[in-house]
């Protein structure tokens, strides 16, 4: 007889932990902010420690998904107070997973969500770019960064122009 296999639980997702809060008992509230932060909430104020420990767990989260993100801001950070001016983005910019893109086309909205390993999912197929998905809902070629407002090719051309300023 083969021993049995106790089924393992993933842990709770931080949206799930999120979506809970409100109906937790606020003593409970309390228990999480001691683990999460240590110490006592520095109000009494529900909403405000609910938005708090939303936020913490995210962070917490999105921490696992992407270590480098700290990082990464950092130096964007030191960057800005340096030289005073944003720098453009990344060439491998990658949207944080679960950033949801939505855009109107001929009367039907279309959402896309950025996942985990890069890519973006649409209607439920996995796609590399949101030039391919731009693709699919147009039937043409389209920068996928355009066609989800991204970016704004038109006011640099009149730029470019002379025309807007």
């Amino acid at each position: 007889m083969k021993p049995s296999k106790t089924p393992t639980i993933p842990p709770r997702t931080a949206v799930a932990q999120v979506h809970e809060l409100p109906s937790l008992p606020f003593a409970e509230i309390k228990a999480l902010w001691r683990e999460i932060c240590g110490g006592e909430p520095p109000t009494h104020n529900r909403q405000f420690v609910e938005r708090q420990l939303a936020y913490k767990l995210q962070e917490a989260e999105f921490r696992k998904v992407d270590p480098g993100l700290l990082e990464r801001n950092s130096k964007k950070i030191a960057s800005l107070i340096a030289t005073g001016k944003l720098r453009k983005r990344d060439k491998d910019f990658h949207p944080t997973p679960g950033t949801l893109f939505t855009r109107e086309y001929h009367g039907k909205v279309h959402q896309v969500t950025a996942t985990a390993d890069g890519q973006y999912n649409y209607n439920g197929q996995p796609y590399r770019s949101l030039s391919m998905v731009a693709r699919v809902i147009t039937s043409s070629r389209w920068s996928g960064p355009v066609f989800f407002g991204l970016k704004d090719y038109a006011a640099k051309s009149l730029t470019k122009k002379g025309g807007a300023k």
